[in-house]
């Protein structure tokens, strides 16, 4: 099954699949520059954000399904869902350098990618805003953009003082928030401890709900009870947003506090979960829709 401590930042736009993860036995990023690489393939929403943010965008040759952000980039090839690979889509690009977030595969795909003397980098990405401005760093080294990545990286770190110093003054009182990954067949599917999702809840002043559980698991109608979640928080896909009249029908919700006050919050799956350069905005925007009289938008 998939690690409890990744990569949601898949799920957001790809489909929810028990891989295990790969252990990378590629290059990092401190591995040296690949300064004159021009056909990049990215995999990995956030990767191919950072790239984008760097200005190396002319140089991406092709982005995986996750790869949303900018709206640009969907105007790229799509080699398909990162952990659902196909090495001859890949090759077929004739990339210079193959860029990946941790947990991509399959692993034997990976392995031949590695054999092809395609220079391949893998970038960590632990779910952590502290662990931002490195991952920002380390794409910057994989692709000669160093300088442009140490203002980046700047940047975002300043963002997440600012919002630490925001949500600061929400003081004790904060609510509990239950991160819903799905609801399919009635099943509750939540985000509890080492996940983005209880990352970015924190961040925004808020208490995940399903501290009680690690990873991505399905709750019991009970364990939502007993979560008593003040809001429920979900990703939008696409078009589609859940409304609060769908989410609250649910039995295992309709005695909970925020079905009383149908508090829902419907977010973009890259933007609240990706931990790239929009974080510092993302938590702000929750920290808004959470405490509306406290921290501003």
């Amino acid at each position: 099954m998939m690690s409890s401590k990744r990569s949601l930042r898949s799920l957001a736009f790809g489909v929810f699949l028990p891989v295990a993860l790969v252990t990378s036995t590629f290059a990092q990023a401190g591995d040296g520059g690949n300064v004159k690489a021009q056909r990049i393939v990215s995999v990995g929403g956030t990767i191919t954000e950072i790239l984008y943010a760097l200005g190396a965008q002319d140089r991406i040759v092709a982005r995986d399904s996750t790869s949303s952000f900018p709206v640009d980039a969907l105007a790229k090839p799509d080699v398909g869902y990162m952990r659902a690979l196909s090495a001859e889509g890949i090759l077929s690009q004739k990339p210079d350098l193959i860029l990946t977030e941790d947990g991509a595969g399959p692993a034997d795909v990976l392995n031949i990618l590695k054999d092809s003397e395609v220079p391949v980098v893998t970038i960590d990405t632990p779910p952590s805003g502290a662990a931002i401005a490195k991952k920002i760093l380390d794409v910057g080294a994989a692709v000669g953009l160093e300088d442009k990545a140490k203002s980046l990286a700047d940047e975002v770190d300043t963002g997440l003082a600012a919002l630490a110093k925001d949500v600061s003054a929400v003081g004790e009182k904060k609510k509990r928030v239950l991160f819903v990954l799905s609801t399919a067949g009635g099943r509750i599917m939540a985000g509890g401890q080492d996940t983005e999702a209880a990352a970015i809840i924190e961040m925004a002043g808020g208490v995940n709900a399903a501290s009680a559980i690690t990873g991505y698991k399905p709750l019991t109608d009970e364990a939502v009870i007993a979560a008593a979640p003040d809001v429920v928080l979900t990703m939008a896909r696409g078009n589609h947003q859940a409304s609060p009249d769908e989410v609250f029908a649910l039995p295992a919700f309709q005695s909970t506090p925020a079905a009383a006050n149908k508090a829902l919050i419907s977010m973009d799956g890259l933007y609240l979960i990706g931990f790239g350069p929009r974080t510092p905005a993302a938590a702000h925007e929750l920290a808004s829709k959470l405490y509306p009289d406290v921290v501003k938008p």
